[in-house]
């Protein structure tokens, strides 16, 4: 399963890269976000990877990031590892005026046991949670509370 989304954020570029950058900065728009454990590799940069774990419901979920591409401000990239779930996603960070940045995202999921299930049932429920977390950055960003 492929898709896209994308959101405009209305600050620069670079404010945005530093907040999407600091990882003590997911708890603020990443839902049930509980931690990140550098397992190897140089923490952020290509190659690196971690455990991330997240609370969904009743159920913890640990999945493997492995980054792939970081070439900021333009790029991100990352595969995240789940039971029964691949997810390569590639962050794109482009200057939309002055004062503005549009953030597009390129998902690709595979899944394996029941989560293919899920995944062709429910396709609709993996690209709204996508556009959750866009939208939750977007409000931690602009919020003056930050």
């Amino acid at each position: 399963m492929n898709y896209t989304c994308e959101i405009i954020i209305d600050l620069p570029r670079d404010q945005v890269i530093e907040l999407f950058d600091n990882p003590d900065n997911m708890k603020h728009w990443q839902t049930g976000f509980i931690s990140l454990e550098p397992l190897s590799g140089t923490p952020g940069q290509a190659g690196a990877q971690s455990k991330l774990t997240y609370q969904m419901g009743k159920r913890t979920i640990e999945m493997t990031e492995t980054i792939l591409s970081r070439d900021l401000p333009s790029e991100f990239s990352a595969t995240y590892e789940a039971a029964n779930v691949w997810n390569e996603v590639k962050n794109f960070f482009h200057e939309h005026g002055p004062d503005q940045t549009r953030w597009v995202t390129e998902q690709t999921f595979r899944f394996g046991g029941f989560m293919k299930l899920m995944g062709w049932l429910m396709p609709g429920a993996f690209k709204k949670q996508s556009m959750k977390y866009l939208q939750d950055f977007k409000a931690f960003a602009e919020s003056s509370e930050r």
